[in-house]
């Protein structure tokens, strides 16, 4: 299975460094002013068949000091949808680094990225986004991507399980991100987009950087 054309459009609207500024203005007591970077893997890391983003996030106060990192896998559905759905045409594969200091800043730096095998990689097993495409009225497409009403997204980090809520929306000119820390104890709200999602615009795009 090759890369589809919408598949490539997906990862082209994804692959770029974010900026939630006009929110941030907006609404400061409940969005913080954000620096988002998606940025292609510059090699398959698991076969020519997905395309692999690196993603972390800053303050704009502290560039440096970049959080949340993660890879995120697009794949085409190969398995088939419960009889009269229609299911949805691709997915997101979530990873954590087992060194995420090791790739801190590579969102600015890809040259980082370039030592980066899967044997560095954890699949997160119940971290997978179901994403489907709508077409919009000026013949551009839009994807939504949402977590499966069953799924919980935990891990364990420092020693403690975390669990988030992931999802987002994106089209050619912005990218909206639900992602929420979520108490494993009592289901509720921590951080994140807790009244609504952020809302980035793309400063620089990284669709160049794609595989072929």
């Amino acid at each position: 299975m090759s890369i589809s054309p919408a598949l490539r459009t997906l990862a082209t609207y994804l692959a770029g460094e974010f900026d939630n500024r006009e929110q941030a203005i907006a609404d400061p007591a409940w969005y913080v002013h954000l620096r988002l970077w998606q940025r292609p893997v510059p090699h398959p890391l698991f076969g020519e068949n997905s395309l692999v983003l690196f993603a972390e996030q800053a303050s704009v106060v502290n560039l440096e000091q970049a959080y949340r990192p993660r890879l995120m896998e697009l794949k085409a559905v190969t398995e088939p949808g419960e009889a009269g759905d229609r299911p949805p045409e691709f997915v997101v594969h979530y990873y954590m680094l087992e060194d995420p200091g090791a790739y801190r800043g590579a969102g600015r730096h890809p040259k980082l990225l370039e030592a980066l095998t899967p044997t560095a990689l954890e699949r997160l097993p119940g971290c997978k986004l179901t994403v489907t495409r709508r077409s919009r009225a000026d013949g551009s497409d839009e994807f939504s991507a949402v977590l499966p009403e069953s799924a919980r997204c935990c891990f364990s980090y420092e020693g403690q399980i975390r669990q988030v809520h992931l999802g987002f929306d994106v089209s050619a000119d912005r990218l909206l991100s639900h992602d929420k820390g979520i108490d494993p104890e009592t289901g509720k709200p921590l951080w994140g987009a807790l009244l609504g999602p952020f809302e980035f615009r793309k400063l620089q795009d990284f669709a160049g950087e794609l595989t072929p």
